[in-house]
């Protein structure tokens, strides 16, 4: 369990102006994740977590007769990640992942942005696998997390009776990706979120660090999304993950922050703030400078150069080490395959 560890000056060493102990100052870090103001409707960015996710209690009609569907068809399914995309470099990770994958069935991969989402459209895809002899598919959303706007992009496309905002939408469009004509039945998985196959992702990177992790402090960074309810459930799943790591390394203290990179200019601005001044509190408590390492999925420009910008100046240490390239990854695709066929896939991403 990640606890807050107060914080004392060493004797002689006054506190910094605008800095509270640690405690004070990480409880008023805090308060951003249940402010009550939000950014909903206001125009996004077309990145990996733009628009908010609306809360979903329970399995809508669409996702029940599929899981009713998926689970009388006979046959191991084959499967479909879906990510975001963006360079050659970014895409030919999830490929990979892709051709370490065992599930006795094919897997494909179809991105929703980038130079490849016009060949891999997510039709395209179903149709292949359909001629192929699939007699059902499961998508697996490689994603960070469920609440994010592409994750309800792929609900959209995997039948679910969703209404996509504008953005969402257009975005689709642009790639020319629409909903299949299929009778194939169809379940879709939660995305990463608190598996544990991310903790040891995390885990490896962590130790990789550092000899010495009980004499320094580690922050995790995500790219985050841009609302504070969203926020909020992006920080509930990376905290069991964040617990994991502590527990398993080391570290004399593990926090996490996102940096918001899609939110609005002040938002995200304040994001970035709070991202340095954990650092600083770190630093302070521990003597030594943080280790950083981002919780975002592949090697683009958020992970070389913009959260490197970000805290440019603090007393840390930032090594571009995404989530892929790591053979757990392909674990965990196994893991969310292994749950849709049990009937777990679609309850468990309803009540996300």
């Amino acid at each position: 369990m990640i606890t807050f560890v107060p914080f004392q000056p060493a004797a002689g060493l006054p506190m910094r102006r605008g800095f509270l102990p640690l405690t004070s100052a990480l409880s008023a870090l805090m308060l951003a994740v249940v402010a009550p103001a939000t950014v909903r409707g206001q125009a996004q960015d077309h990145s990996q977590h733009g628009a908010p996710a609306p809360a979903v209690a329970s399995p809508s009609p669409a996702s029940s007769a599929a899981a009713k569907a998926f689970g009388a068809a006979a046959g191991t399914p084959a499967t479909i990640i879906v990510a975001h995309g963006g360079d050659s470099v970014w895409n030919q990770h999830v490929l990979d992942v892709a051709r370490q994958v065992k599930t006795g069935a094919p897997v494909e991969v179809s991105f929703l942005m980038g130079p490849a989402a016009a060949k891999t459209r997510f039709q395209d895809v179903v149709a292949r696998l359909e001629k192929g002899g699939a007699s059902r598919i499961v998508v697996v959303p490689m994603l960070v997390s469920s609440h994010s706007g592409h994750y309800d992009q792929i609900r959209y496309l995997a039948g679910d009776s969703i209404t996509l905002d504008d953005m969402m939408q257009h975005h689709l469009h642009m790639a020319g990706i629409e909903k299949p004509r299929t009778s194939v039945p169809m379940v879709m998985t939660k995305a990463i979120d608190s598996a544990p196959e991310l903790a040891d992702v995390l885990t490896d990177r962590a130790r990789a660090m550092t000899n010495t992790p009980r004499e320094h402090a580690l922050l995790i960074v995500g790219h985050g999304p841009n609302s504070a309810e969203d926020y909020a459930h992006w920080m509930q799943n990376l905290r069991v993950v964040a617990d994991s790591v502590k527990a398993r390394t080391g570290y004399r203290d593990v926090r996490l922050e996102m940096v918001r990179d899609d939110a609005p200019a002040h938002v995200r601005a304040e994001a970035v703030i709070r991202v340095r001044e954990l650092i600083d509190l770190q630093n302070q408590l521990t003597g030594r400078e943080v280790m950083v390492v981002p919780v975002l999925l592949s090697r683009g420009v958020v992970s070389r150069s913009k959260v490197a910008n970000d805290i440019a100046g603090t007393k840390s240490r930032y090594v571009a080490e995404t989530i892929l390239p790591h053979p757990a990854m392909a674990r965990w695709v196994e893991s969310r395959v292994r749950e849709a066929v049990s009937g777990t896939a679609v309850k468990a991403a309803a009540q996300r």
